[in-house]
């Protein structure tokens, strides 16, 4: 259910019905006509460009044309009750109290859909992906409830989401990764010292590894390390996932799918994929240019296989090969798309850290030879994060090495605050994340201040013996409005557009921004209540007025579906 697509369907129709009165010739703009909730200081509930658009259209006086569409609509939509023409021809509407009461019943009688878009798009989210050489980082973090959060908001509008993290478990990376792990068994075993080497990894929790392998293969044997490389690559490899997974379960996070990069090499798929461009003649042998900032007296020039990415608007073609012959990691990433494809999703969407931004146009140019330009690819870029405690910067902890670990963020403050606050700024913005700003309760704590507003509802509730789940019916004959009721209604309907502009966008940073804005006029109104009693939900143990029963609901209804796409929780006291 949606007030805005409702009412601009009956506006269109109108138009449409009375094209000949109106004087209307030309209606091919009429799917450029909008109908949003007017800015606050104008007080009606809906306002449209209608006779802006068609006006240009048809070289007709907009504000005479205004004129004439107020008068249809006020005519034809019972639900219309005032009428404003406003600036160079916005129509600015004010809802009858019958429209008012029948929108409320429709959200109360479709509540936990109330906002969905339906749509039934197929998509593949790829996020976190991290290299599995240890526990996730913040930064990992930040991505991994971006990339769940994104999957919730879309579930909710009805598209099937696939979930899928893409475990790079092949190349150098794991080879010194395993190799750490190997250092590390003999130094349990035979009491060796860790060498101290570039690209080892010498965290705490390389030892936590090593110690499980031990423990759980006593017949292990490290006397050779390129003897023992397969066996031990497994074992690792399922102890570094195993830390990824436990910390992204105590951050609420689940996939579906885990996809393996040694599958692709194992399964051939880099072969198939590549045969593919070039049946398409997306692939050729040749000779590259130098990076940038290297001269081509030191390059070595090297004839290899290219995909012509600069074809699809990639600054340059891509090497599928190294001087060795050996395939690139992008070809293998070209496989993976391919696979995706193959998979028949037509929606593609990947969750990056800040330094990938560079790696966006030649997979995106990927896609879109495979696909034919069927097949979309969108990646969102997520921004690093600062940890502050105290206002101070946050130290890494030794267990990690090199990084602040998900767990260092864990200890320090609970999944809801870090869900909640991740999502605070937009992905392409660097966040602050302070500790002891999520731990108060107060106004300035987002997550504390929406949780805050669902438990006072939660507690009139309780007080007047209802709950949340009960059937209320609104009597149209005597309902009415107070000033604050206005306000939250309005705010409640634009909840529609707020779901449908993060879809769209991928943007579900604005859904917290919106239930703190929601939240905030709750507790204004309660606070209104204190100072006067005009205002109170409560008078000697009973609801003083039935609509403010409505009102409640609305709000919880809002909130409650907000933060299940959150994926935080929603205690009824605190």
């Amino acid at each position: 259910m949606n007030i805005f697509d409702n009412y601009l369907l009956e506006i269109n129709d109108i138009i449409l019905s009375n094209k000949d009165i109106l004087n209307l010739e030309n209606l091919e703009n009429l799917n450029n006509v909008n109908l949003e909730i007017p800015p606050e200081h104008f007080d009606f509930d809906l306002s449209t460009n209608v006779s802006l658009v068609l006006a240009k259209e048809n070289k007709i006086n907009p504000n005479s044309l205004a004129n004439s569409i107020k008068d249809l609509l006020l005519k034809k939509i019972n639900h219309f009750e005032i009428i404003e023409v406003a600036g160079p021809g916005f129509l600015n509407i004010k809802l009858s109290k019958e429209g008012i009461a029948n929108n409320i019943d429709d959200i109360l009688e479709n509540r936990d859909s109330y906002g969905s878009k339906k749509s039934n798009e197929t998509y593949n989210i790829e996020f976190v992906s991290a290299n599995p050489t240890g526990p996730m980082h913040v930064g990992h973090c930040r991505g991994a409830i971006f990339g769940d959060v994104l999957s919730n908001l879309l579930s909710f509008n009805g598209n099937q989401v696939v979930k899928e993290y893409y475990i790079n478990d092949y190349g150098n990376q794991i080879k010194n990764f395993v190799e750490s792990v190997y250092l590390r068994i003999r130094e349990i075993k035979f009491q060796e010292k860790f060498p101290v080497k570039e690209n080892l990894y010498p965290g705490e929790y390389i030892k936590e590894i090593a110690n499980n392998i031990i423990k759980n293969n006593n017949k292990i044997k490290v006397d050779n390390f390129n003897n023992s490389f397969e066996e031990l690559k497994k074992l690792s490899l399922e102890g570094s996932m195993s830390l990824i997974k436990n910390d992204l379960k105590q951050l609420g996070i689940t996939h579906d799918i885990f996809f393996s990069e040694t599958e692709i090499v194992k399964k051939n798929l880099v072969n198939k994929a590549i045969k593919k461009l070039k049946n398409k003649n997306f692939v050729e042998e040749g000779f590259l240019d130098p990076p940038k900032g290297e001269s081509f007296k030191n390059w070595k020039k090297v004839k290899r296989l290219i995909f012509k990415s600069s074809k699809f608007g990639d600054d340059t073609d891509r090497a599928l090969q190294k001087n060795d012959g050996s395939w690139t990691y992008f070809a293998n990433d070209v496989a993976y798309h391919s696979d995706k494809i193959d998979r028949k999703f037509n929606k593609l969407i990947n969750i990056l850290g800040a330094d990938h931004t560079g790696y966006i146009k030649r997979i995106s140019a990927a896609v879109s030879a495979l696909s034919n330009f069927q097949v979309s690819l969108n990646c969102k870029v997520c921004q690093l994060v600062k940890l502050y405690k105290n206002g101070k910067p946050f130290k890494m902890s030794k267990r990690a090495g090199e990084f602040i670990s998900a767990q260092d963020l864990l200890n320090e403050v609970n999944k809801d605050a870090i869900r909640f606050m991740m999502l605070s700024r937009s992905n392409d913005i660097e966040l602050d994340f302070d500790f002891e700003k999520v731990k108060e309760k107060t106004k300035d704590n987002p997550v504390y201040y929406v949780q805050y507003a669902y438990a006072r509802i939660n507690s009139i509730i309780r007080i007047i013996n209802k709950n949340l789940d009960d059937k209320i019916t609104i009597d149209k004959k005597s309902f009415s409005l107070n000033e604050f009721e206005e306000k939250i209604l309005r705010k409640i309907f634009e909840w529609p557009k707020i779901i449908e502009s993060a879809s769209l966008k991928y943007e579900p940073h604005k859904i917290p921004f919106y239930l703190y804005e929601l939240s905030t006029l709750f507790h204004a109104y309660w606070s209104k209540g204190n100072e006067n009693n005009e205002f109170r939900f409560i008078e000697n143990g009973a609801l003083k007025r039935e609509e403010s029963l409505a009102f409640l609901h609305l709000i919880a209804i809002v909130i409650k579906n907000g933060m299940n796409i959150l994926g935080v929780s929603l205690p009824e006291k605190m």
